[in-house]
């Protein structure tokens, strides 16, 4: 078959248009070129995160929930939802920031430019990059070595919700800070950031983060998430902090209902500083002020598992904690393995049979390597003088994490048993382990 020039001119254009758009799009800042591409089971439980969020107007960071909830849609196969979110994230922004346009709608912009793209729509794709060239030509950023600040925050905030390099997440925040020190909200996640990963520091480090917060708070003293941060903080110090645990437990119940609102480490902070019963206490109240809520159910399951674990056997709280952990199992279907794990666990205080039967289902579940290393190194610890298989089935997985670092411990202090049977092979196997 035999093709004119003009015909072959015209595919050779279509191809440089589509080349040149492509790099266009590629040279975006938004979630769409920030190599956000962890497993579905990972985007299931961060979509489950955002939502219990909640969406209240006040929310500081709604635009940007809404952004990413988008791309959560959009790599679910969502379509459709992941427009809609976009489109919500560009309305709150503009009631936010009380403007109709803003350097803050660039990530937003660069999003619908990916998605329109992705959908076959190529014009509407162009337009949209042609919004944001806009966007940057009348809201320059300082040179051209760096982002505007908005970029630098909403991009700090997404990479931590994906437990990024800490590194990286706290120089994006303070490059923002730095440019718009005015922004109380950035230095408040970027505090807390630090204080979720330096959870156990040296002491030149703990007095730093202490101080942090301490400012942080001052600026921003309406976060009470920030606050229970701050004084769980200063417990693990050895303060004194039953009375003022129990105060602000108040304020937080008064507090719109929210994974932000401080709830779930108030509960910690009262198990871990207060008594394991205030804390069922607290998390019972708060569940009958807001029954219908699944956040508020979940914290309720999860204190009265404390409970059990450590010290009641009591059947009572035995067969409210079954009832709650069934109850958020459906509430949550998408990511209800640890759930499950936790609910094992209570079975195992009271019914092996019922423990046996869900372990044995779990184990033929399809699980990520994170979720298999949990589950060998809890089915290990449940069969106790069995469970050296399981230990280093935990150990093989090369992936960081307390349980990991367990079932290694438990394995070298069996190898240094002399009567152990096992001790020869567990040396080799330690000895031949995949690092992470």
């Amino acid at each position: 078959m035999m093709y004119s020039n003009t015909a072959v001119q015209s595919d050779l254009c279509a191809a440089q248009s589509q080349t040149t758009l492509l790099s266009k799009l590629e040279a975006l800042q938004c979630h769409f070129t920030w190599a956000l591409d962890p497993s579905k089971t990972d985007f299931l439980r961060l979509r489950d995160t955002l939502v219990d969020i909640g969406t209240e107007e006040g929310t500081r960071w709604l635009g940007h929930i809404y952004n990413l909830r988008g791309f959560i849609q959009y790599k679910l196969g969502l379509t459709e939802d992941a427009q809609s979110f976009f489109n919500k994230a560009a309305e709150a922004f503009r009631q936010m920031r009380k403007a109709d346009d803003g350097p803050w709608l660039a990530v937003n912009y660069g999003n619908l430019a990916w998605l329109h793209h992705h959908l076959g729509d190529q014009a509407e794709s162009e337009a949209y990059l042609s919004k944001v060239e806009a966007l940057m030509k009348k809201y320059p950023s300082p040179s051209q070595d760096e982002l505007h600040a908005e970029i630098y925050a909403e991009k700090a905030w997404t990479l931590m919700k994906f437990s990024a390099d800490i590194e990286l997440v706290s120089d994006y925040f303070q490059k923002a800070i730095r440019m718009q020190p005015d922004m109380v909200e950035w230095n408040t996640s970027h505090i807390m950031a630090l204080s979720g990963f330096y959870e156990d520091c040296d002491t030149g480090m703990e007095a730093d983060i202490l101080e942090k917060m301490r400012v942080a708070k001052e600026q921003d003293p309406e976060n009470l998430l920030l606050a229970v941060y701050y004084l769980e903080r200063r417990a693990k110090k050895g303060e004194r902090v039953e009375d003022e645990a129990r105060e602000l437990a108040e304020k937080v119940l008064r507090n719109p209902v929210s994974s932000y609102n401080g709830m779930k480490a108030m509960l910690r902070v009262y198990r871990n500083y207060v008594s394991e019963d205030e804390a069922v206490d607290l998390a019972e109240k708060a569940l009958e002020q807001h029954p219908d809520v699944r956040y508020l159910k979940r914290c309720a399951a999860l204190t009265l598992k404390w409970k059990i674990v450590h010290s009641s056997r009591r059947r009572k709280s035995i067969d409210r904690a079954i009832s709650l952990h069934e109850d958020v199992i459906s509430l949550y279907p998408d990511c209800s393995f640890a759930t499950k794990i936790d609910l094992a666990s209570i079975y195992a205080k009271s019914n092996h049979t019922k423990a046996d039967q869900m372990y044995q289902e779990l184990l033929k579940s399809d699980l990520g390597p994170a979720d298999k290393q949990q589950l060998y190194n809890k089915y290990a610890k449940y069969l106790n003088n069995k469970s050296l298989k399981y230990h280093m089935k935990a150990a093989a997985i090369p992936h960081q994490s307390y349980f990991r670092g367990n079932s290694i411990e438990v394995l070298r202090k069996v190898k240094n048993t002399r009567w152990n049977p096992m001790g020869k092979e567990i040396q080799e196997f330690l000895e031949n382990l995949q690092e992470p």
